[in-house]
């Protein structure tokens, strides 16, 4: 179908081609529906987190910054009781139940949820290596990861990676201090600093011209040239979805630890910023399985770049790209700026996603500033859009917990917040 076919047949496409701020709720949802897949399940879940417990004694020592989270890789749960009163304020209603930050914009090492997905794909990769070679035994301590011999080996294997940026970085950061050869495809919406910081770190960084798709499909064309080259793929990665999974298993503990409980009486509302899907639908699933029908999880994207809500709400998923209905996939929120959404993530998404909403560049600008300016707290544009959630997903009259998902920002160099944040002033003052 054309362009003018699909919006005749999904009329709820007119908004969105328009550019407006809107909501989609998933015609599809349902609470009872099991995703039939042997390798993504609790177990799977739940092993994933055992790997990263493995990994623990090494990624301590080796990032001192982890040392309070014994090399875990966890965010602090934070209630922002200040913004969402001014949130009440700005938009004219009474939020139900408390709002909560899941502050992954300071995970340790990258300081965004791509520690989660990106790190854990690149400890499992070092992980079957070693195992192969068997210079590591899963029993053992891991904290022999950090010896020459080791690195040395894992210099001989290449980690290949398209990226609009916080997924570079985490691949990046963790790929090169375990030895392995590291290069990121850029997009070209990806941020100078995070290029110049992948440098850094001493990744090779490829930029393209073109955005993240190409930039996805041009890595991955590489890996296929060498055998010892390892394409990590965003869009199709089952080893990324667990490791984002895992962050349910986490988020059960810390609730239960203030004394939150999740039940039908107070239902979780978690709002989650959304570029290709693999991070947000990894939580998502994780969450639905933990939770089950007690949980309510909405996507969040740009108005120009609505990859997932256009995938799913005409359910050609990643066979149609937003360019292909006139959108320019042009946005401050650079983590978001894809136009074509995983396709895997989309299908597994269909029976637990309650909705998708979007959020203009404009509101973005606003929101970061209003966050500073009442918590403190910095994020990226493209980590605000969770802010907005109840009032977009139009769940402020729900009663329970509302999670807004911190996704990146303790990384943005301070002359670049400053310049958003004042972007932000402006606008609330017009």
């Amino acid at each position: 179908m054309n362009r003018h076919e699909l919006i005749e047949t999904f009329p709820a496409l007119y908004e969105v081609v328009s550019l407006k701020e809107t909501f989609w709720k998933n015609p599809l949802k349902n609470d009872q529906a099991i995703l039939k897949d042997d390798d993504i399940n609790m177990q799977a879940i739940e092993a994933a987190e055992a790997r990263l417990q493995r990994f623990a004694p090494y990624l301590k020592n080796a990032f001192p910054e982890t040392e309070a989270t014994n090399g875990l890789l966890e965010s602090p749960l934070k209630r922002i009781d200040d913004f969402k009163e001014e949130l009440e304020h700005v938009y004219n209603v009474q939020i139900v139940g408390k709002l909560f930050l899941k502050c992954d914009h300071v995970l340790p090492i990258s300081g965004s949820i791509k520690a989660r997905g990106g790190i854990y794909e690149v400890l499992s990769l070092a992980e079957s290596i070693l195992l192969k070679h068997e210079v590591l035994k899963i029993d053992e301590n891991y904290e022999k990861i950090a010896e020459q011999s080791i690195q040395d080996l894992l210099s001989l294997y290449t980690i290949v990676v398209g990226s609009t940026g916080n997924l570079g970085l985490s691949i990046g950061v963790m790929g090169k201090k375990l030895g392995f050869h590291v290069v990121v495809h850029m997009s070209n919406d990806a941020k100078p600093w995070k290029k110049d910081l992948l440098r850094q770190k001493g990744a090779v960084v490829v930029e393209h011209k073109q955005d993240y798709s190409l930039a996805v499909e041009e890595g991955r064309k590489q890996a296929e040239q060498d055998e010892m080259s390892f394409f990590i793929d965003d869009e199709q990665s089952k080893t990324l979805f667990l490791g984002y999974a895992v962050a349910a298993l986490r988020l059960k503990k810390q609730l239960d630890q203030a004394g939150i409980s999740i039940n039908e009486n107070q239902p979780l509302s978690v709002y989650l910023p959304c570029g290709v899907g693999g991070g947000p639908g990894g939580i998502a699933y994780g969450l639905h399985q933990v939770f089950g029908p007690h949980v309510h999880c909405y996507f969040a994207e740009p108005t120009h770049a609505p990859c997932m809500l256009v995938g799913m709400m005409t359910r050609l998923h990643d066979h149609i790209h937003v360019q292909d209905l006139g959108i320019d996939n042009r946005t401050i929120a650079d983590g978001l700026a894809v136009g074509r959404p995983s396709g895997f993530v989309g299908k597994v998404m269909e029976p637990i996603l309650s909705g998708i909403y979007t959020v203009s560049d404009d509101t973005m600008y606003q929101l970061l500033a209003t966050l500073i300016d009442k918590e403190g707290i910095a994020l990226e544009p493209s980590a605000v859009t969770s802010l907005v959630g109840p009032v977009k997903a139009k769940t402020v009259n729900r009663n329970g917990i509302h999670l807004a998902w911190a996704t990146g920002g303790s990384m943005v160099p301070d002359a670049i917040m400053r310049g958003d944040y004042e972007k932000g002033k402006a606008l609330q003052s017009t």
